[in-house]
């Protein structure tokens, strides 16, 4: 990784009075909330700027190059040193482009504790339709941010400025990490591979947040467990043997092959599956044939199979193996499947750390004081392969009431919209959630060696 630093570096770290009592012990949490708040209302037009000129700018997963130098530019005015060269494509051959455009930085001692905040920055291949943005919707035709990652590298930002003011006061180390390809890229496992977790101080915690459109503005929402799916994505290729559609008896028709196929995949979850558990099975793409007098050679379908555990999945897949190689044998085609390079595990929030830590501090930045407990979800995250390594917690921020324009259009919609007030509470909860884990961490280590000083009493009469 290539190592960046700031031309110019402050000889002493910045202070915060707030901040290193409320490490002491000496000011409430109340003080705390109160004094990350100020600051974070500071940055408001920091932050919509910053949204906004990513929005102008979407980039497609392994793409982002442009993103990645407005970011690192961001980190070397505010005079924080970071690490480039992250998130490196292993497989270009199935996903366009180098990658490479990660960005990792840390802010504090450089010492234990550590914890981790995470942002992701790609874009998506969908035509933007927003309405009322002329002055910056995407200038890239058919890419834009329909899932809100450019509001989510903004959160970061902003809470790396207010973090990097306070440096000095900060007792442990926090690890801020810009991912790329979430969309579907794994960009965190790669990021994992080349050892974002394992470089010291290694992180204990991580935390990551993405806004949600069908939760009202300003309401945090999470669960303890799994908040979202495991998931596969696969491509059928059925062969058969063309011919001319006015004599089908001639052919073997791959198009009736594959529709068997779709409708056999319909009963993969209900025949399959415990009523008990929850599975999906989605056909999203039928490609066949270029002319109407032609019955083609081949036919491809693409779809994708969710469930709440690794265990279902690798259930599912195994059933539409078989339920496809079943029918392309009974109709006389050949077939073959291929899958996504990484599939997804579950998004699970570690039980204990939302239970006794993370809903707490949910709650307080949540305007309506309490964390909305959601269902699990059937889509996927990239954040899932860090919780599968350290305790986690993920919450969504709700945006769904801004009206000009309408922000309640789901995510990956062409008209997705981000509700831009809720930018500072983004802000505020990864400093919340940062300075309070360390502060808790901090804690824990106190105790342990506190524990490790007791002397052992051993009893002499037995």
């Amino acid at each position: 990784m290539k190592v960046v630093k700031p031309d110019k570096v402050a000889k002493v770290k910045p202070r915060n009075k707030v901040v290193e009592a409320f490490f002491a012990g000496s000011n409430t949490s109340e003080d705390l909330l109160k004094e990350i708040h100020s600051l974070a209302a500071t940055k408001h037009d920091f932050l919509v700027t910053t949204r906004r000129d990513l929005h102008r700018n979407p980039e497609l997963m392994y793409n982002e190059r442009m993103t990645s130098a407005y970011i690192q530019k961001a980190l070397k005015k505010m005079k924080i040193a970071f690490t480039t060269g992250w998130g490196v494509n292993t497989v270009p051959d199935r996903i366009p482009g180098e990658g490479g455009y990660g960005i990792v930085a840390d802010i504090g001692t450089r010492k234990e504790p550590c914890v981790l905040l995470r942002a992701d920055m790609d874009a998506l291949p969908i035509l933007e339709k927003t309405a009322n943005i002329d002055d910056f919707k995407s200038n890239i035709p058919g890419v834009m941010h329909a899932c809100g990652h450019d509001g989510h590298t903004a959160m970061l930002l902003g809470a790396a400025s207010i973090l990097k003011g306070m440096e000095r006061s900060i007792k442990g180390t926090i690890r801020l990490m810009f991912q790329p390809a979430a969309g579907g890229g794994a960009g965190a496992k790669r990021m994992i591979e080349e050892g974002v977790l394992l470089e010291e101080p290694k992180p204990q915690h991580a935390f990551a947040m993405h806004v949600n459109p069908k939760v009202p503005t300003g309401i945090v929402a999470s669960r303890p467990g799994t908040v979202k799916a495991a998931a596969e994505r696969f491509e059928i290729t059925i062969s058969g043997v063309g011919g001319h559609a006015a004599m089908p008896h001639l052919t073997v028709d791959p198009i009736v092959t594959a529709s068997s196929i779709v409708m056999n995949l319909q009963t993969l979850v209900s025949r399959s599956l415990s009523p008990l558990e929850s599975g999906v099975c989605s056909i999203t793409k039928f490609d066949a044939g270029s002319a109407f007098n032609v019955i083609p050679a081949s036919a491809i379908l693409r779809g994708t199979i969710r469930a709440l555990s690794t265990d279902v999945l690798m259930v599912l897949k195994s059933k539409v193996e078989q339920i496809v190689t079943s029918t392309a044998e009974m109709h006389g085609c050949e077939v073959g499947i291929t899958y996504s390079a990484d599939w997804y595990p579950p998004t699970r929030n570690d039980e204990q750390l939302y239970e006794e830590f993370s809903k707490e501090i949910g709650a307080m930045l949540s305007v309506s004081g309490e964390v909305l407990e959601l269902e699990p979800g059937m889509g996927a995250e990239d954040f899932s392969f860090i919780a599968e390594e350290i305790p986690s917690s993920y919450f969504m921020i709700g945006q769904g009431s801004g009206t000009d324009p309408p922000t309640n259009f789901g995510l990956h919609h062409p008209c997705f919209a981000l509700d831009e007030s809720i930018l500072p509470q983004g802000v505020k909860l990864h400093v919340n959630l940062a300075l309070r884990a360390l502060h808790m961490l901090g804690e824990i280590d106190s105790d342990s060696n506190a524990c490790s000083l007791i002397p052992t009493v051993l009893n002499l009469d037995i």
